[in-house]
């Protein structure tokens, strides 16, 4: 079982040509909505993937709230883990550009009421894997790697957004999941050595005993994992849209390890499918379904 303790959100997107600079109106092309949030995008890649998912999270009794677990629910995610609370819906305002960059604002509403006590429902297992982010209150974050770690559970943690405050929690987790703006503020947080982010990796992974995976956008990704050092590409692609693709890739990489994949083969998995997702519009309307992926593996 795969379960994911995390946010979950509406996204409210617009096209623009060029992100604006500060004090400036820019004209939009287009307007759409799409079920977000990166722990609900994750456990939706983690379905898509195949895996058993279970989603802890909490919604608003509003009519944000439906549409915003539409695609769990066809993707067949349990949901007996989500809440309805008195706060909104959590809400994400999304502007992409013609090059597919993006800027973004949350709004967390419901998933800021997030408590430790929600972990009742969570109900980890030896062998299962908890997928965790930062867009819910730390406490819980924090909360849901001791039990998770208490029941013998593998735990990943995906450090977006950063949050500075947050830098404890990372020698926590089983596995660290970082983009390379993450890991360096993070890097810095920390006091790592080194001279260049390859080893400042192998500085956390030999201080804390854990794995560390940073993607490179368009480079691929980099792990280091008892010492060694691990790579996998990502595909050539024309980015459309990247807002998801971080996620997809994490729950593709849960998915992965949940099988017992090596982590190699777990990593190039989850790095085909995060840039199958940037060649789509949206966050969880962009994740790609496991066939898909496995066949772009095959022509690479």
């Amino acid at each position: 079982m795969i379960t994911v303790v995390g946010s979950i959100n509406l996204d409210l997107i617009a096209n623009v040509e060029r992100l604006p600079a500060p004090g400036e109106t820019v004209p939009g092309s287009t307007f759409r909505t799409a079920p977000g949030g990166k722990g609900a995008n994750q456990a939706l890649a983690a379905a898509r993937a195949g895996g058993k998912v279970r989603m802890v999270g909490a919604i608003g009794k509003d009519t944000f709230a439906g549409e915003a677990l539409a695609l769990l629910t066809e993707g067949k995610v349990d949901l007996g883990g989500v809440r309805e609370a008195a706060a909104a819906t959590g809400v994400a305002l999304i502007f992409v550009d013609h090059h597919g960059e993006n800027v973004i604002v949350i709004i967390a509403g419901a998933n800021g009421t997030m408590l430790p006590g929600d972990l009742a429902k969570a109900d980890f297992k030896k062998g299962d894997v908890l997928l965790l982010q930062h867009e819910i209150p730390l406490e819980t974050v924090d909360a849901a790697l001791d039990s998770a770690r208490k029941a013998g559970a593998r735990s990943i943690l995906n450090t977006a957004p950063f949050r500075p405050e947050a830098a404890h929690l990372l020698a926590k987790a089983d596995h660290v999941v970082a983009n390379e703006t993450e890991f360096d503020l993070y890097a810095d947080a920390l006091g790592l050595a080194g001279g260049s982010r390859e080893d400042r990796m192998h500085a956390f992974s030999a201080e804390t005993g854990r794995t560390v995976v940073v993607t490179l956008g368009g480079d691929g990704v980099a792990a280091v994992e008892a010492g060694r050092l691990l790579r996998a590409p990502a595909l050539p692609v024309t980015p459309v849209d990247t807002v998801g693709a971080g996620d997809t890739f994490c729950g593709y990489l849960a998915a992965g390890l949940s099988e017992g994949l090596p982590l190699q083969q777990a990593l190039a998995r989850a790095a085909t499918a995060g840039s199958l997702a940037c060649t789509r519009n949206g966050a969880q309307p962009s994740i790609p379904l496991r066939g898909e992926v496995d066949a772009a593996l095959k022509s690479a």
